[in-house]
C-alpha cells in the first residue's frame, strides 16, 4: 500500500501515517518499495509469538482433529473481527480441495456459518451498526447479499442456537456452526464443521453433527476458562 493508501484505510491523518509506517520500518516490520509499504517477513514472529504464548494449537487443535477424525473435511474456529471472522484455529484433511482456510485467515461474516453465529451473539445495537458498516457483497450466486436476508437468518440463528451455509462462501462448502461460551455465557467464539456440497446438505450436518459440535463447544469453552490467558487474547 502507499502512504496515502494506508492514511485512508487507517483514517489516520498522512504525517501520522508515515511516523507510524517508519517505526514499522525502524523495527523490521515492513520494507518501502519504491513509492509502496509491504510486510517483511519479521511479522511472522509476532503470530508466532502469540501462537506461542497463547498455547492455541496445543489446547484448540486436539478437539479439531477429533472432529475431522470422526466426520472427515475441516473444523475451524474463528472470532469476529470487524464485519469479518477471523481463524483463531483451522484443521483440515483435504486441503487441496478448499479455498484457502487457515490461522490469521479471515472471511466476510455474512458468507459464512461462523460469522452467522457471531453476529447472532451481538446486541441488537451492535448488529445494526454491523449493518451500516458491512459490505453485503456476493461471492456466489448463493450469499446473502441484503440486510433484510440477513437479519431474518439471524434471527433464525439465535432461535435456534446454530447456523448454516451452503455455498455462500465458495460453491462446494457446506458448514455448520455453533457459539463458543465461556461460563458466564458469553460467546467467545465460534466453531464449525463441513462438508463438501453434494455429498452432504445443511439438513444432514444438523441431524447428524449438531449434537456432537455442541459438545466439543461446551468442552473448549472449559479449556478457555482455565485458561484466561487465551480466552482474554480472544476478544477483539
Amino acid at each position: 500500500m502507499t502512504l496515502s493508501q494506508v492514511a485512508r484505510r487507517t483514517g489516520m491523518s498522512p504525517a501520522a501515517a508515515r511516523r507510524g509506517l517508519h517505526t514499522l520500518a525502524s523495527l523490521g516490520y515492513i520494507r518501502q518499495v519504491d513509492r509502496h509499504f509491504v510486510l517483511s517477513v519479521r511479522i511472522l514472529s509476532l503470530a508466532s509469538a502469540y501462537l506461542q504464548a497463547a498455547g492455541s494449537d496445543d489446547l484448540l487443535l486436539p478437539e479439531l482433529r477429533r472432529i475431522v477424525g470422526t466426520f472427515g473435511a475441516a473444523a475451524s474456529i474463528a472470532v469476529l473481527y470487524g464485519t469479518d471472522i477471523l481463524y483463531v484455529a483451522h484443521y483440515s484433511e483435504e486441503r487441496s480441495r478448499r479455498i484457502v482456510a487457515s490461522v490469521g485467515t479471515y472471511y466476510p461474516a455474512h458468507a459464512t456459518s461462523l460469522g452467522k453465529v457471531l453476529l447472532a451473539a451481538l446486541t441488537e445495537d451492535q448488529f445494526e451498526a454491523y449493518l451500516g458498516r458491512a459490505e453485503l457483497r456476493p461471492l456466489t450466486d448463493c450469499t446473502i447479499n441484503n440486510a433484510d436476508d440477513l437479519k431474518r437468518i439471524i434471527g433464525e440463528c439465535r432461535k435456534n442456537g446454530y447456523a448454516t451455509s451452503v455455498d455462500e462462501l465458495d460453491y462446494g462448502i457446506t458448514s455448520l456452526a455453533v457459539p463458543i461460551r465461556n461460563a458466564q455465557g458469553r460467546v467467545l467464539a465460534a466453531i464449525n464443521c463441513s462438508g463438501y456440497s453434494g455429498r452432504v446438505t445443511a439438513e444432514r450436518l444438523v441431524a447428524e453433527r449438531l449434537e456432537d459440535l455442541i459438545g466439543s463447544a461446551n468442552r473448549i469453552g472449559r479449556v478457555l476458562d482455565a485458561n484466561p490467558a487465551l480466552a482474554h487474547s480472544l476478544h477483539l
